[in-house]
């Protein structure tokens, strides 16, 4: 017992000793000051926007003298990108898309405009941490638009619940709904309070030096430090057992899918996802391709730039192993371009960069393939959209997010699902998410007059796909268009059940396989949230392995793969893999610039 505390005593010492080290780096804050411009007009001349999105890629434009070369445009990529250049770094951020932004970029298409991967957003409240970090990261310039209630509704078969923002409304309306499950409800949120306050120990574990990680991990001392370890090795579908009997609570518990079975996946994550959204939900304001927009000056401002059409085909590495920069082919009849710096960070995800830019001597390092094995692939997406003739107001569209599920065993359904054959997909389509952005969005009339969309969203096997694979985008044949539409048709038709006064107002559909996002995103097998988010990747030890720094030196990962999915996953992994670089624990600095705000804020109201 005393050997123990001694050693919990030895470990805090050192683990203050390190922060205090990290905190007096020299590198510099990047958070030191709140955006001092209020927000300016929207932007909506295509020209003016194609200028900071759509810069192509040409030897000219490279910035001479960088400090550091970012493999991709995600929020991941853009994050490290921003953080460095807010301390002075010379930054190139190289894209394979013909835009910017990665999941938060938007196209349009016969005068609708759809985003492919910003839905809704929490935690935007002002001065929330998360507002306080992509308030920095874009110069105050990205507006939110705050959603009204209910801004998700869940239908279970037969039955529909509804979720409402805020601490007191959000437990109130479960309760309401589930009158006898009173005590479940309040054991869920307290669990859901010790997993907020906690979840960033999760990131603490990644930024330590790796011998005290494995120290932790090892002795089993890391479960002594926080509940929030275990809970991130339990079952969802095993914790929820365990506080209620009531089915259709249990799968309320976890009803935004990724791909993830409840039973497969970590109760944390679960819980995190539904605290996520307890304060609010928020749309930016202009649409996901706004957060791009006013995070690329930023980079731009330093001496960096970002730049499209610039597929990497490889990382370049010394003959001491180290990471000295990336080529660049745009084409297969086209010279490579090297491009050299001393730091190399890939937003690629994992699978991408150890598995296909290392040159192969490297893939096969232990601690490479070690780190790869202890991930799998995430199940693909599919998205339809569809274009609607009439404006919001007119088709009455609501602002509420639609997720639909057959009934409420989730289990059993994903399990069911995930074992189809690829002919007997489309007649068994099971979860569906419905979306309207441009009811969510006070700008869409402005900029698309007459016009609104829809986007709905399904999970899909890339093995599906798979025959397909290897084609070119637009030209993959006629079997696979009609495969791919059939799917498309019947989601919509399932959407039209729930919304049939928009039957005859539909103008187009179009539709994104797995092997658009592989196309469009880079992404291996049509994921669009990176690694499986299974119990095993939130393990201790896969936890603290999966971190910015590799074992390739100076090669550094960020985005969804380093934390977790979604856009304040992968903005998380960012901030990680910039005080990684930049040896400082950014979190502090953005804690002391939060309550600086909150100070400011309360000065003002009083």
């Amino acid at each position: 017992m005393w050997l123990t505390l001694l050693l919990l005593l030895a470990l805090g010492t050192l683990a203050l000793a390190l922060v205090a080290h990290r905190l007096l780096a020299p590198s510099g804050n990047p958070f030191a000051q709140p955006p001092l411009e209020p927000p300016r007009p929207l932007v909506t001349d295509p020209g003016a926007r194609d200028k900071v999105l759509k810069q192509g890629f040409s030897t000219r434009r490279v910035p001479p003298v960088l400090d550091a070369v970012v493999i991709g445009s995600g929020i991941g990529g853009l994050a490290a990108a921003g953080t460095l250049a807010k301390v002075g770094k010379r930054v190139l951020v190289l894209e394979q898309h013909d835009q910017a932004g990665g999941c938060c970029h938007s196209f349009q298409e016969q005068g609708c405009e759809f985003d492919v991967g910003i839905h809704y957003v929490g935690q935007m409240h002002a001065g929330s941490m998360l507002r306080v970090a992509l308030d920095q990261l874009t110069d105050g310039q990205l507006c939110w638009q705050r959603l009204p209630d209910p801004y998700d509704e869940v239908t279970l078969g037969p039955r529909c619940y509804q979720l409402r923002a805020g601490k007191t409304a959000f437990v109130a309306a479960l309760e309401e709904q589930f009158p006898e499950e009173k005590a479940a409800i309040r054991e869920f949120m307290r669990l859901s309070k010790v997993a907020s306050r906690h979840v960033a120990l999760l990131a603490v574990l990644k930024m330590v030096p790796r011998c005290l990680a494995t120290l932790l991990v090892r002795t089993g001392l890391i479960y002594w430090i926080s509940p929030v370890f275990r809970m991130a090795t339990t079952s969802h579908s095993e914790a929820v057992a365990r506080l209620t009997d009531n089915r259709d609570l249990r799968a309320l518990l976890c009803y935004f899918f990724y791909g993830t079975a409840p039973e497969d996946s970590s109760f944390l994550v679960n819980v995190l996802m539904v605290h996520h959204y307890q304060r609010g939900a928020w749309y930016p304001r202009g649409g996901a391709s706004e957060v791009a927009f006013h995070i690329v000056p930023l980079i731009e401002r330093a001496g960096g730039a970002v730049l499209v059409r610039a597929p990497v085909t490889r990382i370049l590495v010394s003959p001491d192993g180290a990471a000295m920069g990336v080529a660049v082919q745009k084409g297969p009849s086209e010279e490579e371009v090297e491009i050299f710096a001393p730091i190399v960070i890939s937003n690629a995800g994992v699978f991408n960069t150890f598995g296909k830019l290392l040159p192969p001597p490297l893939r096969s390092h232990p601690e490479v393939s070690s780190r790869l094995a202890m991930v799998r692939h995430g199940m693909g997406s599919f998205l339809v959209f569809v274009g609607l003739r009439g404006s919001a107001a007119e088709l009455r569209l609501p602002p509420t997010n639609f997720w639909i599920y057959p009934h409420n065993d989730l289990d059993t359904m994903m399990t069911q699902y995930a074992a189809l054959s690829r002919d007997d997909v489309p007649e068994n389509l099971a979860m569906m998410f419905i979306t309207f952005p441009a009811a969510k969005d006070p700008t869409y009339e402005q900029r698309h007059p007459g016009r609104s969309c829809m986007t709905i969203l399904t999970m899909a096997r890339y093995e599906w796909f798979e025959e397909w694979a290897g084609t070119r985008a637009k030209h993959r044949g006629a079997q696979y268009q009609q495969y791919k539409m059939s799917i498309a048709q019947r989601l919509l038709e399932r959407a039209l059940q729930r919304f049939p006064h928009l039957c005859d107002k539909v103008e187009f559909v179009e539709a994104a396989s797995p092997l658009t996002n592989q196309h469009y995103l880079a992404a291996p097998r049509g994921e669009m949230y990176g690694a499986e988010h299974d119990v095993a990747r939130f393990s201790p030890a896969v936890v603290a392995a999966m971190r910015a720094d590799t074992p390739v030196k100076n090669l550094y990962l960020t985005g969804q793969d380093v934390f977790s999915c979604g856009l304040a996953g992968a903005l998380h992994g960012g901030l990680i893999c910039a005080s990684t670089v930049l040896g400082r624990l950014l979190y502090v600095d953005l804690l002391l610039l939060k309550r600086r705000i909150k100070r400011r804020q309360g000065r003002q109201a009083a």
